[in-house]
């Protein structure tokens, strides 16, 4: 795994230490819109990234705490990722980079969540921290029941 060094005390600097990569953002978009948990399942993404990226990304990801991970329950070998509370705290950033990347895009994106952002940005972004404070806690109830 790739150490993080904080380059300075500027916040966006160490937000971008963390955040600053293509491949980051994108297993974070799967997570939140695509509801992705799986290492197999983040591979089958559009973009093609490569196993040693996504296991480097997912590890960094971890050790920052924005995601937790547990054993799968239907095998031992597989892991699941579930973003914690400081992940999910990502979320409006994450939407203002959907809402602004489809204005200069001139293939949009999904139609649907962007007239969700249009109509009422702050409405979608709460429905979508509900849906992911709800997957997490699951996760963490699962994770619990698992070890008792």
């Amino acid at each position: 795994m790739k150490e993080i060094k904080q380059r300075s005390d500027c916040p966006i600097s160490f937000s971008l230490d963390i955040l600053g990569d293509k491949w980051t953002l994108l297993i974070l978009r799967d997570m939140i819109f695509n509801g992705k948990t799986a290492y197999g399942e983040f591979l089958q993404s559009r973009e093609k990234i490569a196993t040693n990226i996504l296991a480097d990304r997912l590890s960094i990801l971890y050790n920052q705490g924005l995601i937790d991970k547990r054993v799968g329950t239907d095998k031992k070998s597989k892991f699941l990722y579930s973003l914690t509370k400081k992940g999910i705290e990502l979320l409006p950033t994450i939407m203002e980079l959907t809402i602004w990347g489809a204005k200069f895009n001139p293939f949009g994106g999904n139609a649907v969540l962007l007239e969700e952002l249009r109509k009422d940005k702050e409405g979608t972004i709460q429905k979508y921290r509900e849906r992911l404070s709800k997957n997490a806690n699951d996760f963490i109830d699962q994770e619990e029941s698992e070890t008792i």
